[in-house]
Parts: structure tokens; sequence; C-alpha cells
């Protein structure tokens, strides 16, 4: 038995209106999309979903990390890599990324089920997160959404368990990007439709369905990948799909986020699923396919500690559409980003555990946690007598700060703050908090971020924010 044991999701609080694309003037109310900030990208909402996911679960326990995005800032680096030492879990596990199409997060999802299925690991995790771009003005902009879906799956402890899949592969020119494009493309809209999309999830859907002897009303939840709200109901109604299990595709809230909207979707799904009922999910790209899964008795007590519903609720309005091509780096500037090699890559790997896991480390003589690591004690002076002390998970409260106008945002001015977390002493960045709103003793939780892009290639940090109150699951 394979099954899912948690999930978590993360959704940029930052909502474009869609009346707003282009210039104009939005009204309140009205259909909008997530999108990640200037220091928010593929990797940073991967983390922040999969330490949603991995609450009140011993790290130790995952065995392989599986990634899954269309838009990873790199070509050769591995992400699962970089998103399994930013969790700080174990060295001795497997890491993969799927990539190349809009299905990737299903299909590792798929894989982690068989490699469980077959022994190879007990537990792994997995995270589909995109950040893609339409070009400003274009219907992918529109139809274009930010998010990241993480599930943890496992032999045991099934919220819901994996039952079957049935994939379909197509070769089609449909939505692409190259290399050294900037936004997604694609070819005419009613071709990618009519040959493309509702064929082929229909086709994928039909053969689950004859596989597991099942039929379309077996299924309380069904999930459906939809390019925009109208196809979305086409599928739908030449599948048959009764009303109450069609589940929302969140078109005007989340808008279309690529390779995890499916697992975003399945994440929505199961917080609202109860024992014995049957889910059925449909993803879409070069063909597609299609998984069903049974809910178990866990889903009865399970509550995921930041699920998609609470990330809907959480939203900030972009001030303007300029604001967000300015926070996309879509805006001309005066200077040209500077060349070089950046970071050095030597600083990066010895610093890792500080910079990427964010450990401190705690004295075995006196409980001091300091940060960042050093051989000597601040408190008592023992020398090198120390346990590592991971400071992601923990809350932290704002000591002093001061306000930067000149630091490069699309928000001035940046709040740089002193924190102090359990006793240490650090000095972060506060993000998701206007300056009015600042103060001293504000409690604070910590968010991987970028902080900064040097050499082509960003460079990755954990920030401050305040933390969310009231939160489901807590």
């Amino acid at each position: 038995m394979t099954a899912i044991a948690s999930y978590g999701a993360y959704i940029p609080r930052h909502r474009l209106p869609l009346g707003a694309i282009g210039g104009r003037t939005a009204r309140e109310g009205g259909p909008e999309k997530a999108v990640a900030w200037n220091d928010e990208d593929s990797v940073t909402m991967a983390v922040s979903a999969a330490i949603n996911c991995l609450r009140d679960i011993d790290r130790r326990r995952v065995d392989a990390v599986y990634f899954a995005s269309t838009s990873y800032a790199f070509r050769e680096k591995q992400a699962a890599a970089l998103v399994a030492r930013a969790l700080d879990l174990r060295r001795d596990l497997d890491c993969a990324d799927f990539a190349g199409s809009l299905r990737a997060g299903t299909t590792a999802l798929r894989a982690a089920t068989d490699s469980v299925s077959a022994g190879s690991a007990r537990c792994i995790l997995v995270v589909a997160s995109d950040c893609r771009m339409g070009a400003p003005g274009s219907g992918l902009e529109r139809m274009g959404g930010d998010g990241a879906a993480a599930f943890l799956v496992t032999d045991a402890n099934a919220i819901a368990t994996f039952e079957a899949s049935h994939a379909i592969a197509e070769e089609i020119v449909d939505v692409w990007r190259g290399d050294a494009d900037t936004f997604v493309h694609s070819w005419e809209d009613r071709f990618v439709v009519q040959e493309g999309y509702v064929p082929r999830v229909v086709e994928a859907v039909q053969g689950l369905l004859a596989k597991t002897e099942t039929q379309i009303s077996d299924y309380a939840k069904v999930v459906l990948y939809g390019p925009d709200a109208r196809n979305h109901a086409t599928v739908a109604r030449t599948l048959g799909v009764a009303k109450d299990a069609l589940c929302d595709a969140l078109f005007g809230k989340l808008g279309n986020a690529g390779a995890a909207f499916a697992p975003l979707l399945l994440a929505a799904a199961l917080e609202n699923v109860k024992p014995g009922e049957r889910i059925l999910v449909a993803n879409y790209g070069d063909g597609a396919e299609a998984l069903s899964f049974t809910v178990g008795n866990e889903a009865r007590e399970f509550s995921p500690r930041r699920g998609v519903s609470w990330h809907l609720s959480r939203r900030r309005p972009v001030k303007s559409y300029d604001h967000y091509l300015k926070a996309r780096g879509l805006t001309t500037t005066e200077w040209s980003p500077p060349e070089g090699p950046g970071l050095s890559a030597t600083i990066h790997y010895r610093y890792r555990d500080n910079d990427i896991s964010f450990l401190g480390q705690k004295c075995n003589a006196c409980s001091a946690v300091q940060f960042p690591m050093q051989r000597l004690c601040e408190t008592c002076f023992s020398k090198d007598d120390f346990e590592p002390y991971r400071l992601s998970d923990r809350t932290g409260k704002l000591v002093t700060y001061t306000l930067d106008n000149f630091f490069p945002t699309p928000d001035p001015p940046t709040v740089v703050a002193i924190v102090d977390i359990d006793g240490a002493r650090l000095h972060m960045q506060v993000v998701n908090c206007a300056a009015e709103d600042v103060k001293i003793g504000l409690p604070l939780e910590f968010e991987f971020r970028r902080i900064h892009q040097s050499g082509g290639r960003p460079n990755y940090y954990w920030k401050a924010a305040p933390t969310d109150n009231g939160e489901q699951g807590a």
C-alpha cells in the first residue's frame, strides 16, 4: 500500500487583479491571480510548501525528495538537493528533478508511489512548484498563477491511498518555452484545445476508468487540470462529472500554476474529503495522465498546517500593474545587472549550513543558542561542545530595526532588523510587513527567500516574517 500521509501548500500572498493587466483600473472583488514577489521563485515556494507538509513529522524519516517544476532557474543544477538542504534533511537520501512538462508534478507523485511500492524507499517528499511567466499583456499572463504543493508519500498512515494511474503520451507543439526564452509561448488556442487538451485528458480519464473498472460517478472528488475556466468546464461536461464532484479549479483566485496546478487542486480537494471517498486527478502536458486515490481514516484527524484555503484567504492586492512588472524584473532599468561569477562557490559551500539549512548551535554545557556556528560558546566559553540547532522552525521576536530606502526592492523601504531566536541574535530582512506595522517585540517566523541575484544565478537565505495567528491546524 502506498499513500499520501501528509500534504501542504504555499501560495504567494500577493494578488494581481486581472483587470489591472496592461495598466487598466481593476474593480474591487474582481478576478485575480497569485504572483510570486521579487524574492520568491519555484525553489522558495517549494521549501515553504514542504515545511507546511512536514510539520510535526520527524524529518529523518524522509528517504527521498522529488522536485517538479518547469521554471527552476538552473538548467544544470539539481533543485531537489537544494530543497533537501534547506529543509535540513538527511544527506543519505535520493534526490530527483522532474521537469520539461506541465505534467511533471503528477508524474513525480506517481514515481514516488511506484518507488514506495517497490520498496526502494519508505517515505518520499514530493514537491511541485512553478513560477511561469507569460508575456506582459498576453493571454498566458492573464491565465497563469504561482504556487507550490507538497506531499509525503509513505507505506502507512493513509490520508489517501494510491489506487491506479493511466498515462497517454502525445507529441504536440502547443505550449512551450525554450532555454533562452523568458516567457511561455502558445500556438493558436483552438488548436491547443481541440487537438491537445480536451481529447487527451478525456482519453486518460477513460483509460483509468477502464483499468479500475469504475465509473466517473464513483468519485466524490474530480480534480481536472485546465488552461482556462471555459475549457475546464468542457472536459468536465464531456466526462459527465457531476457538479458537486467537480473541484473548483480556482480560476480568478490562483490561476494556472503550471506543474504545481493539479497538485495544488489535489491538496485543496483533500481538505474536504471523508474516509472511503475516492478522488480522481487528471493532468495535462505532452499527453495526459489520470490518478485515483481512496481516502483513508487518517483524513478524519488530519488538518494541514497551511492548506490551499488558508493561503487563498491570506492575500495582499498588488498596488498596480507597473508595481507587478517591477517585482518580476520586467521593467527597463538604467543599469544592466553586473556580470561576473557572482558569489564565491567556495564561500557558499563553506557556509551552506548557516545560509541554506539555517542551522545554529546549542551549547551542551550551558544550553545557549548561537548563530552563526563557531568553536567557542559566547556565554560559558566552552569549546567545540555543541549540537546543531535548526532555527527555521522556531519563532523569533524583533529586537530593533531600521528602514532602508536604498536597498533595491519594489516595496521600499526594506525593513532590516535584529531578531532574537531563542537567545541568538541575527541580522535579517523582514518581509510580508509594511513599515508602519513594524514594532519592537513583533513575533516572527522564517521563510526561505532569494537574497539577491548575482553572477546570473539566484542566491538564497532566510528572511523573517510576522507570524500568522489563528492558522488552520496550528
